[in-house]
């Protein structure tokens, strides 16, 4: 299975989806909370092409996006297929 890591925020509803998401799927991630780590937004910034807002979800070296793109990515059928490939 591919390495995910996901930019967080604690007050975020769309990182608590995303991650529950993952959860059920059994996927280990790592996790990188912006708001305790400030430092590392920029990095996200950059990693995520311009992308300001969380979560920002990497599988791989693959930027998938938000929230919203990760469940569209497994109401596809796609998620199962990348995690694994």
């Amino acid at each position: 299975m591919k390495p995910v890591e996901i930019y967080t925020s604690p007050l975020c509803g769309f990182c608590h989806a995303a991650k529950r998401l993952l959860k059920q799927k059994n996927v280990t991630f790592s996790e990188v909370d912006v708001l305790a780590n400030p430092g590392r937004k920029a990095e996200m910034i950059q990693r995520a092409n311009g992308g300001r807002t969380v979560p920002q979800i990497f599988i791989g070296e693959m930027h998938v996006g938000g929230c919203d793109d990760l469940y569209a990515l497994e109401d596809a059928g796609k998620l199962d297929a990348l995690l694994a490939a």
